[in-house]
């Protein structure tokens, strides 16, 4: 579904900080030679899958609007949907997978949803230019926080930058065109600068609000959420369809040996073993999207700037210190516990730096605020995700349900 969309590999990413840049690829050796990234235009990627999907001798593909999940005595039975035309009609299933996305009218019934909103990205495409890295997601450590640029044709480059908070520049009377040339332009690489002014120049310029929120279920008979109607973490990262996509494998998985999906109470009860199995990949790659962010941000503190620039650094050793986070980052890797041992090395790292040549009691005390900033950024996330589901999933009953009998 990748193939014939323009799609670029993308084998890392670049991290850029006050004029100096570093290159951390995915450790890919021991991988067959077609496992990379791929940045594209998600309409098009989606339009495959749906082209994919309707070649299947069993699938029938039909498009509308959800208005309702159809429940009878606590089971969800099926849907009711509006039709392009605009007649309302039922689709009856032994099992609704629910994924309508980060707007989900649908998950309040499913799940317990605690949407944060910490910031918003505006969207640029910038044309016929090159990025410093081929192949690579660029990340600019700039402030007040990230700006991204990565290829999603041979011709285009999506820049996303980022602004804290909910509230953005107002677009229509020219405030954003004034904040993107003024206050981001001058802290991009000065290879982007004339392709991002002229973007800017060009209009089109979209917002997002960026949105986090943990997978918190109701197991319900019936019915399986999955996608950002499931599980959010901030895109910084990019690791949002990883993590559906990861998901899906594993469901088709917990599918493959079923043969009777009626039975929806047993089904359901089997089903909550997918919740923890997903845990080492979704858990791995949230934390980390949401830690990152914090760390990556410029703030007045200067614990948490001395931890940004420690961040860059640390990265920036390459060996282990980049292969590390970098295999975390992609799904390559993911495991929680080597996330945890990676984050303080870097809050050690950090201590290291204030600490040589000299300690003094500011830089004492600085480092001291900078172990207890980490844990702040990082404990808050990880009990989210659930300290249990994310580091024993094998102590979690659910982990070892066994397929109902047909």
């Amino acid at each position: 579904c990748v193939s014939d969309i323009d799609a670029q590999r993308v084998l890392g990413y670049a991290i850029f900080k006050d004029g100096k840049s570093t290159k951390l690829s995915y450790p890919l050796e021991n991988f067959p030679s077609d496992v990379a990234g791929r940045s594209f235009h998600h309409g098009r990627f989606i339009q495959k899958m749906r082209e994919k999907a309707a070649t299947l001798s069993n699938v029938k593909l039909e498009q509308g609007i959800v208005t309702s999940l159809l429940k009878e005595n606590g089971t969800i039975k099926g849907v009711q949907y509006k039709t392009r035309v605009g007649q309302e009609l039922t689709a009856y299933a032994p099992l609704t997978i629910v994924c309508d996305g980060c707007f989900s009218n649908l998950r309040q019934s499913l799940c317990n949803p605690k949407v944060e909103i910490p910031s918003c990205f505006v969207g640029l495409v910038l044309e016929n230019c090159n990025l410093p890295y081929a192949n690579h997601g660029h990340v600019v450590l700039a402030d007040p926080s990230p700006i991204l640029f990565y290829p999603i044709s041979d011709t285009e480059i999506r820049c996303l930058v980022d602004v804290p908070g909910q509230k953005v520049p107002s677009v229509s009377n020219g405030e954003m065109s004034h904040y993107l040339k003024n206050t981001i332009a001058p802290q991009i690489p000065p290879e982007l600068h004339d392709a991002f002014i002229s973007a800017i120049d060009k209009g089109g310029m979209r917002t997002m609000t960026n949105r986090s929120m943990p997978a918190s279920p109701y197991p319900t008979p019936g019915a399986l959420l999955m996608g950002d109607a499931f599980n959010m973490r901030h895109p910084l990262t990019g690791g949002g369809m990883t993590v559906a996509l990861s998901d899906i494998v594993l469901v088709r998985d917990l599918l493959r040996p079923l043969n009777n999906l009626n039975d929806a109470s047993s089904l359901c009860k089997y089903l909550e073993s997918f919740y923890t199995l997903r845990k080492p990949v979704a858990s791995t790659i949230n934390t980390l999207a949401g830690a990152l962010y914090k760390v990556f941000s410029a703030s007045p503190d200067p614990a948490r700037n001395e931890m940004r620039q420690a961040c860059f650094e640390y990265l920036s050793l390459g060996g282990v210190f980049s292969n590390g986070p970098i295999a975390l980052l992609s799904g390559l890797d993911p495991r929680p516990l080597s996330l945890v041992l990676h984050f303080f090395a870097v809050a050690i790292y950090g201590v290291s730096r204030l600490m040589l040549p000299l300690p003094s009691p500011k830089r004492l005390w600085t480092s001291a605020r900078l172990i207890s900033g980490a844990s702040g950024i990082i404990f808050p996330i990880i009990k989210g995700e659930g300290v249990r589901q994310m580091f024993f999933p094998v102590m979690v009953p659910a982990y070892h349900r066994s397929p109902p009998m047909a």
